[in-house]
């Protein structure tokens, strides 16, 4: 009998879960398959598994990932195994098993091979005892992978998170083909922003087929404003959807945003809508911290305009949100922080059901809590914008004048932070010459 349920993991989104079980010998195993799509980014999760309780930590392991542990020089290539929902101890018996799985035909053929092998499942048994700590690296080119932090919201220590841009052997190896340059359209950008791009895409609610609105829109600098050149954009029309974008005049305010692409869908089967914001310009010199001091409900009102690449700090409450997981995003700082509790508290399923700890339910209902306090302006709180590409803003309410409440500082992006924004690979000196030499 095989068994089929369709679920959400929070940061997985849908998977398709199935246990197969034979009465007969009573043989038994469980997979799981990505129901959603393959994310923009990859990702690698590092953890450094230093206890017995990180062995329970819940993992999700698309059958694309790779996984390794250096300690060992072992590694499980991908497409090698199938998709599992498991432990890091259920996924150390799971490459103990495969290793065992031809050991008595190998004994019998070579048995010098067989007692290396023999060797190496000891010590693959010995790290379930975390005697000495070692390092699980889950490396996932379609970014579906997932490995639990038990102290969320909070920053996890030992887990290290990274996302990058696929290259073309992964891209290959996935099943997706980048155009080439013959295929791509020669467009020009003044035909980009006069025409609303449509492109068929999946509800991130029900999955059914829908279609997902791109409008490219140039904001100017209001030195350089000509009203009779401009249109008003309190409301922009995409095909049969509206979005609410903010008044005019604030609009030219936002300082690097000349341009922005703004995506909008809309579900007709179960009535869902989304919207999303990108930055259409350059990634700034420097790294832009604002830091706000929340200390009247009058905050909530504040615009405010989230890149992609924005990492999100609330000291008070220990809480770090790393870049790309609420994507980017034009809203007021009430409606992100409305995004956050959504993110952590209501659509986590793991605060409810039989699966649910109690311990770590109540903790995020104690930080759900606490949000709605500072939301309606009864505890104050400080609200970090960290973004290393320079593509984010927050209003000031005492413009022209300083904030008092909230500073605004550029910093030098460190090696990581352009390790991230994959700048270290970028070459941009004398490309023409050297592509005409090669």
């Amino acid at each position: 009998m095989t068994r089929l349920l369709l679920t959400k993991i929070p940061f997985f989104k849908e998977i398709i879960v199935s246990s197969f079980a034979c009465e007969n010998c009573g043989w038994v195993n469980n997979e799981i398959q990505s129901a959603g799509k393959i994310q923009e980014e990859g990702v690698q999760y590092k953890l450094l598994v230093s206890s017995k309780e990180d062995l329970n930590r819940e993992v999700v392991k698309a059958d694309c990932a790779t996984t390794k542990i250096p300690e060992l020089d072992f590694e499980i290539p991908p497409l090698t195994q199938k998709g599992a929902l498991s432990t890091v101890e259920g996924l150390i018996d799971r490459a103990v098993a495969g290793l065992e799985q031809d050991q008595p035909t190998r004994k019998a053929t070579d048995p010098e091979v067989a007692l290396k092998i023999e060797e190496f499942i000891e010590k693959l048994m010995k790290l379930k005892d975390v005697k000495v700590p070692f390092t699980l690296i889950i490396d996932d080119p379609s970014g579906n992978s997932f490995v639990e932090n038990p102290y969320a919201p909070q920053k996890d220590e030992a887990l290290l998170i990274t996302q990058y841009k696929r290259d073309s052997a992964q891209d290959s190896m996935l099943g997706l083909q980048a155009c080439t340059e013959e295929e791509t359209p020669q467009s020009s950008m003044d035909d980009l922003r006069n025409e609303v791009l449509q492109f068929g895409t999946n509800c991130p609610e029900c999955n059914a087929p829908a279609e997902t609105n791109m409008k490219l829109v140039r904001i100017l600098r209001q030195s350089v404003l000509d009203p009779a050149e401009c249109f008003p954009l309190s409301t922009l029309q995409t095909g049969t959807t509206y979005i609410y974008i903010a008044s005019f005049t604030r609009l030219l305010e936002i300082p690097h945003f000349k341009e922005v692409i703004i995506m909008a869908t809309n579900c007709e089967a179960c009535g869902h809508r989304t919207n999303e914001v990108k930055s259409g310009g350059a990634t700034e010199p420097l790294g832009t911290k604002i830091t706000l001091r929340i200390t009247d409900p009058s905050d909530m009102s504040r615009d405010l305009l989230k890149s992609e690449t924005c990492a999100i700090f609330i000291p008070e409450l220990e809480f770090e949100l790393g870049m790309g997981i609420l994507g980017g995003k034009f809203t007021t700082l009430e409606g992100l922080l409305t995004d956050v509790k959504e993110l952590i508290v209501v659509k986590n399923p793991f605060i409810a059901g039989d699966s649910s700890a109690p311990e770590r339910s109540e903790k995020l209902r104690e930080f759900g809590q606490k949000l709605n306090e500072i939301i309606s302006g009864k505890r104050e709180a400080h609200i970090i914008l960290r973004d290393s590409a320079g593509n984010s803003y927050l209003q000031n309410l005492y413009a022209p004048d300083p904030d008092p409440e909230m500073k605004i500082e550029k910093y030098e992006r460190t090696f990581e932070d352009n390790e991230e924004l994959g700048l270290n690979d970028m070459n941009t000196e004398d490309y023409k010459e050297q592509k005409v030499d090669k």
